[in-house]
């Protein structure tokens, strides 16, 4: 399954829950989510500890127009829009965390 989450982790509880909540499967930041991808992030504790039974990704346009594409954590993937589309094909379903 992919999870995609779009809210900061500094403002919602989306990504939390999300971490609490997935066993496994492909998790997808976008829009402010992307926040949690950075170095030096309250969270990047957390989402390293996701990563060693999910793969995490970061929609790179997002990245890049936050200005944060140079502090995005090692292990997690960044993707275009065509890999977005590649994940929503690949995963037997989608979950959007609002």
């Amino acid at each position: 399954m992919l999870h995609i989450i779009n809210k900061s982790p500094l403002s919602s509880g989306t990504l939390e829950s999300c971490l609490r909540m997935n066993a496994a499967g492909d998790i997808l930041l976008t829009e402010d989510a992307v926040y949690a991808a950075t170095k030096g992030n309250v969270f990047e504790g957390k989402l390293r500890e996701a990563m060693a039974r999910c793969k995490v990704y970061v929609l790179q346009p997002d990245l890049e127009a936050r200005g944060l594409a140079d502090r995005l954590i090692e292990g997690v993937t960044s993707v275009d829009h065509g890999g977005f589309v590649d994940l929503t094909i690949s995963n037997n379903a989608c979950q959007s965390w609002l």
